[in-house]
């Protein structure tokens, strides 16, 4: 699995405020976020926020109202190489 993170901003004037949910502990959003399926664009994002659809929407295939962009930052450690042995099996340093 992956060791990375995705920083994402989004522009609040956007957000369609019908779709805030109001729960006991605060106001709610749901987004969703996707991987841009070219790769990166030309501001090096790889990813795109937008608000989450219902069932319905997204069987009427309403347009998606898109929010914002993000990138991705990889924090993997490089693989570390196996350096194979060069031993020729006499070693005379040895006392058996």
């Amino acid at each position: 699995m992956a060791n990375s993170i995705i920083n994402f901003s989004i522009n609040l004037d956007k957000i369609d405020k019908s779709k805030i949910i109001t729960g006991k502990k605060g106001k709610y959003l749901n987004l969703t976020l996707g991987s841009n399926r070219d790769g990166e664009d030309q501001y090096g994002n790889t990813h795109y926020v937008y608000q989450s659809q219902t069932k319905e929407e997204r069987e009427a295939k309403e347009d998606k109202n898109y929010l914002g962009n993000g990138k991705e930052f990889n924090f993997d450690e490089p693989k570390k190489e196996v350096v194979a042995s060069t031993s020729t099996g006499s070693d005379d340093d040895l006392p058996f």
